[in-house]
């Protein structure tokens, strides 16, 4: 009979039972034994490839890390060499850039100096042309006091417009077309003839101008003075106007206009301004009041008309001149024809040349053309 070792739940127990229980436990706990230790295993095998892997990983980026560090290696030295150079060549580059900077600023200096030197001597020059005009100033102011003088004596004065309208007179017309101080047929002698041409009248010019009653205005200080010596103006230059047309106009002799010659622009000009009626006293009396620009304009007209007459005296022999040149264009066109015909018979020559040696060119390119066959039998047969 089994012995009942212990009751579970009420289901007794044996020792047979509880054995075979012990030993089914065992193998139970052997087989979790077994299979912890192959999951053990099984794991260290994974850890061991894991690591393996981690390893050949490792050195797989040790060997990318080593051929990286030489890659950079190389970089690095490619690019100190490359440094190296560009260093090489900006220090050469800035040593030719220093150069030339140095040579322009040189040069620049140079001729800043030059130019300095240059305008410093200009400076000089027209310093001493500045001293020269001073001189020349102070000549003139003696000049002008020595004017003063001239003009306050009546004679100085008349000498001083008569001076004035022979250099007019002189610098416009030749010899011979003017005289001065010559006496006409009632004994009178006016300053200057200038001498028409055909055989006309000569034109009278007077100048001796009243500057005395001109200065007096001038010199007036109060309006009463100012207006007296202007009523004493237009009564000298009445005076002088009746004169000139009584005395200068002489009919067959004289042309029927004679020129009153003030010898100063300034006065002619305020004496159409303000003193109207002596200017129309004059032109009625047939006398022209001219001022030194008008006396030259008025020479000038002279001497063309002058020159005129010349042209026209010897108009016959430019007509003469102008046969003769006819003539001449007419034998130069006879000899351009005939030379034309030659040159055309020489072309026709030429013409003729060539069209033989054409066919002289073609004889010859057919003879080259031909093949000859040596059909002579040879002598040792």
């Amino acid at each position: 009979m089994e012995t009942v070792l212990f009751t579970l739940g009420g289901v007794p127990i044996t020792i047979i039972e509880a054995l075979a229980g012990g030993l089914g436990l065992a193998v139970l706990l052997l087989i979790v034994l077994l299979i912890s230790q192959s999951r053990a295993a099984r794991q260290r095998e994974e850890q061991a490839a894991l690591d393996a892997a981690r390893t050949a990983e490792m050195e797989r980026h040790m060997a990318d890390m080593m051929r990286i560090q030489s890659e950079m290696t190389g970089r690095m030295q490619t690019m100190s060499e490359i440094f190296g150079t560009r260093t090489s060549d900006l220090a050469r580059v800035l040593t030719e850039r220093i150069d030339a900077n140095s040579h322009r600023v040189n040069q620049s200096m140079t001729e800043t100096r030059t130019k300095t030197e240059e305008t410093l001597t200009k400076l000089n020059e027209r310093l001493a042309v500045i001293d020269r005009a001073q001189t020349n100033i102070t000549q003139l102011s003696g000049e002008i006091v020595s004017l003063q003088s001239i003009l306050a004596n009546k004679q100085q004065r008349g000498a001083f417009g008569q001076g004035r309208m022979e250099a007019i007179i002189a610098d416009g017309l030749a010899m011979g077309a003017y005289s001065f101080q010559s006496t006409l047929s009632n004994n009178s002698r006016p300053d200057a003839l200038i001498h028409m041409p055909n055989g006309a009248p000569s034109l009278v010019i007077d100048a001796k101008f009243p500057l005395e009653g001109w200065q007096r205005i001038s010199e007036a200080e109060t309006p009463e003075a100012v207006r007296a010596a202007m009523a004493a103006f237009r009564s000298d230059c009445a005076t002088h106007i009746k004169a000139i047309s009584e005395k200068y106009l002489i009919a067959g002799e004289t042309q029927d206009t004679a020129f009153m010659f003030v010898p100063s622009e300034s006065i002619f000009a305020d004496l159409h301004e303000r003193f109207e009626d002596v200017v129309q006293r004059a032109a009625r009396a047939r006398v022209v009041i001219v001022s030194p620009s008008l006396l030259m304009l008025s020479i000038q007209v002279v001497q063309a008309l002058l020159r005129d007459v010349r042209m026209r005296e010897q108009a016959h022999i430019i007509q003469k001149e102008v046969i003769a040149l006819l003539e001449d264009v007419n034998r130069l066109n006879d000899r351009v024809t005939k030379l034309k015909t030659h040159f055309t018979q020489t072309q026709a020559d030429v013409d003729q040349i060539l069209i033989s040696t054409g066919k002289v060119t073609k004889r010859g390119e057919r003879i080259e053309a031909l093949e000859f066959e040596d059909e002579r039998p040879s002598l040792l047969e």
